[in-house]
């Protein structure tokens, strides 16, 4: 799946970085002057949701290969949970979010309902936290923001102990059915779960409107199970595992659709429908209808 990354600004901003480096020699994993001119930056709001372990990080602009971040390290490593030694943030298209942003290994990053931004805190732990990574980062680590502004990025204490990225005060997260770079399988599931973009506001526009419904999950397996997807927005949505859906989870009431383009047999159903069959509809759904 496509990814193109918005870069044009942050490029420019890297490069100018970059030159700065080349003059002292070595890596920026060695400089020194990094960390003196970060720590002279006043602190996001973001940051100050966990002040002291904000101020331990390197914000750099660009991303981690920009900088010369050192080969299957970071999120290059694509070991979800595992607090990395850099963790990339950066602004991209990933199938129809646009912006969201993705990591270094080019994984959508979401963001969780149930979660606080103001202040900056995580929810997600044990069983759940298996399911949706954390990005977590080690103390002293280097965080590259790449189209994304370091006023909006920070970090704050998970109830483990390790340190998570948060976006607009939002902790981010992966999702482990995001099996390749540029899936978005997580956008809309449960209700609660959304690509974040740049400025921690949920991709694609999925915000309910008042008295509207904004998402449904479709569960390969009846009574909510994996293998699933969520789909998010309004009006009408081809489903990305066509016919498959054994049963649903809708944040209110949604139209079900036979055929591709909300056409076909039709059915409308409201909140959870833990078994399809009971309604005809199992391993039938090719699209769905929002509002």
């Amino acid at each position: 799946m496509k990814i193109t990354r918005f870069g044009t600004i942050a490029a420019v901003t890297a490069t100018a970085a970059l030159l700065l480096t080349a003059c002292g020699g070595g890596t920026t994993e060695d400089k020194a002057a990094d960390k003196a001119a970060d720590k002279g930056a006043a602190p996001s709001a973001a940051q100050e949701a966990a002040p002291s372990a904000a101020s331990e990080f390197d914000f750099l602009s660009g991303t981690a290969k920009q900088n010369k971040a050192q080969p299957k390290t970071g999120d290059w490593a694509n070991a979800p949970r595992t607090p990395q030694k850099w963790v990339q943030l950066s602004a991209a298209l990933a199938g129809a979010l646009d912006p969201v942003v993705v990591n270094g290994a080019g994984f959508t990053l979401y963001r969780f309902d149930n979660d606080t931004a103001n202040p900056s805190k995580s929810t997600c732990n044990d069983a759940c936290a298996t399911t949706w990574p954390p990005v977590v980062v080690k103390p002293g680590g280097r965080i590259f923001i790449d189209g994304v502004r370091k006023s909006d990025v920070g970090v704050v204490k998970r109830d483990d102990g390790n340190l998570q990225v948060t976006v607009g005060g939002w902790p981010v997260y992966r999702f482990n059915k995001d099996l390749r770079p540029g899936d978005t399988n997580g956008q809309g599931v449960g209700g609660t779960w959304f690509g974040v973009t740049p400025d921690g506001r949920k991709a694609g526009g999925a915000t309910a409107p008042a008295g509207g419904n904004s998402s449904v999950t479709l569960s390969d397996e009846t009574n909510f199970g994996d293998p699933s997807e969520g789909l998010a927005g309004s009006g009408c949505q081809n489903v990305g595992r066509d016919n498959r859906a054994s049963s649903l989870q809708a944040s209110g009431t949604v139209k079900i659709w036979t055929e591709k383009d909300c056409k076909g047999t039709s059915k409308s159903v409201s909140g959870n429908v833990a078994d399809l069959a009971s309604i005809g509809f199992d391993n039938t759904v090719s699209s769905v209808r929002f509002g």
